[in-house]
């Protein structure tokens, strides 16, 4: 009867996926607002995860690195304290039972590793960042394979539970759980946030899992020769089931009835409540409009953010750091210049954890914030900082607040950023400014073609269309994507024909009725 009040509080939270031919977009909104954002390739290799049987190809003792060929382009870069499952790997991890005694191993010494991993010698790692710019993939020997709700680590001697469950009683519930479960000499475990209120059996049918992919990895690296691919993480779609589908997340909706399948196929080996959640979007619009997603994406990746006391913060992506100022704007507080400071230096860290996970920004990041005179506000701005970074997946690690009003702070660094990804450097303004990547336009071509295909379906009215795009976008459209609009054609009662137009901007295309002329969507040139 009063279910209406015990809802009345709660936070409304979906997953929207929208799935075309080239690219896989997944965000995560809270109450409609756009909190995480993560898009894959699907023409491009995604590396990270990814376990190899590589060949050690030479040993730079200034370094403290070796160079290990796992059968890319570039050889991959490997710490010498990385060469050895080591058990401080769980640093973040709250430690249970070991699963056999012994002492944490020490770092190697050059000697060392000069005895155990002379040149040409087959390692066994896992890449932890993938290719950024000129730089190689970097791997480790600590291996870690995730499942829904625990995590594999051949090698280590430990298992745990993750120290992001804060609730003690559930802490000591899961670590009874960990207790009971079968081990394996060598095999650490470790419990996932996500498993939190889950039931023992399901703890079980995952271990089981994980078990049966390390045999398979185990088999490869034993009959296969050096450098190869030994274990790949699944793709964005199955990830987004596995990492982010929990008990607090309302629905996903996805705009591919093969996408929607699999989701399906995958949440039904958890439980009938999460099969339940995953719906299938059958409207016109792309997916992405439908839920005001586009438009926030297009202002978080803007380089001026506004903030919605006035206030605002600009972000400069450089190759050494992230530089980040923070600006009064518009605001004017309701009190004290004090006060209204520090007003806006709460709104910018808040607003700032977010963009960075929008973003999938690392390294160093340098925030000018807005001189507080105030040590106690000082104090205040850096505690809601690290509160705010706390459901970042990334590591992070924030300095308080220097005497120059400078917050220094760090985020791992695992892939190129949205922004990298994306977009390439601009042809008119030699690299001082960003357009979209001929993929990309490619992506929004074929997004804006299906939208009007599925009213003329609807309308049961033919129609051919016209496409006038940039030459490059047109050269992209005929040498790598002609099966898609093959596909794409061929799924509504009409013709497309692509012109280019040199005069046009790189970002700019409008789809015309042929018959007519009539211009039935176009860009803002």
């Amino acid at each position: 009867m009063f279910d209406w009040m015990k809802n009345k509080g709660k936070m409304k939270r979906e997953i929207i996926i929208n799935a075309e031919n080239l690219e896989t977009r997944v965000a995560v909104l809270e109450n409609g607002k756009l909190e995480e954002f993560q898009a894959e390739h699907t023409t491009k290799e995604r590396i990270v995860g990814s376990i190899y049987k590589g060949k050690i190809q030479n040993l730079q003792h200034d370094l403290q690195a070796a160079f290990v060929d796992i059968g890319l382009k570039k050889n991959a870069f490997l710490h010498y304290w990385d060469m050895v499952p080591d058990d401080r790997s769980f640093k973040d991890v709250d430690s249970g039972r070991r699963r056999r005694r012994g002492q944490k191993r020490k770092r190697l010494s050059t000697s060392d590793v000069e005895k155990q991993f002379p040149v040409g010698t087959d390692i066994v790692v896992q890449v932890t960042k993938g290719q950024i710019g000129s730089k190689g993939p970097r791997v480790t020997a600590n291996l870690s394979i995730p499942g829904r709700f625990l995590v594999m680590m051949p090698g280590v001697n430990l298992s745990g539970v993750s120290k992001k469950i804060g609730d003690v009683k559930e802490r000591q519930r899961l670590k009874k759980i960990l207790g009971k479960m079968p081990g394996r000499d060598g095999m650490g475990m470790i419990i996932r946030t996500a498993a939190v209120g889950v039931k023992s059996r399901n703890f079980i049918r995952d271990y089981k899992g994980l078990i049966g992919v390390w045999d398979e990895i185990d088999a490869a690296l034993t009959n296969r020769k050096a450098p190869c691919c030994v274990y790949s993480e699944p793709d964005l779609v199955e990830r987004v089931v596995r990492d982010w589908l929990t008990e607090d997340i309302d629905r996903i909706v996805v705009d591919s009835q093969e996408k929607y399948d699999r989701l399906k196929n995958v949440a039904s080996t958890m439980s009938r409540k999460a099969r339940s959640a995953i719906q299938n979007y059958q409207g016109e619009s792309p997916i992405f409009d439908q839920y005001a997603v586009e438009q926030q994406l297009d202002e978080a990746f803007r380089r001026k953010v506004n903030l919605r006391s006035g206030g605002c913060v600009v972000f400069d992506e450089t190759e050494a750091l992230i530089a980040v100022d923070v600006n009064t704007g518009r605001h004017k507080g309701k009190g004290a210049a004090d006060e209204a400071i520090f007003e806006v230096n709460l709104e910018a860290v808040d607003e700032v954890a977010r963009q960075l996970r929008l973003r999938n920004v690392g390294g160093l990041v340098v925030l000018d914030l807005i001189d507080m005179r105030s040590r106690k506000h000082q104090n205040a701005v850096y505690r809601s900082m690290k509160v705010a970074l706390r459901r970042d997946r990334a590591r992070t690690n924030v300095l308080p607040i220097s005497e120059l009003g400078i917050m220094e702070m760090t985020r791992q660094r695992v892939e190129e950023s949205i922004l990298s990804s994306m977009y390439v450097d601009c042809p008119y303004c030699h690299g001082r400014g960003n357009v979209k990547s001929p993929l990309s336009m490619s992506v929004d071509i074929q997004r804006q073609i299906s939208a009007i295909a599925r009213k003329s379906l609807k309308s049961k009215k033919h129609v051919d269309l016209d496409v006038i795009i940039y030459p490059t976008v047109l050269d992209r459209l005929r040498r790598e994507d002609e099966k898609f609009l093959i596909d794409l054609e061929s799924r509504f009662d009409g013709r497309l024909t692509f012109k280019s137009d040199p005069s046009r901007h790189v970002e700019s295309f409008a789809i015309l009725n042929s018959e007519t002329g009539e211009t039935i969507y176009s860009t803002s040139d």
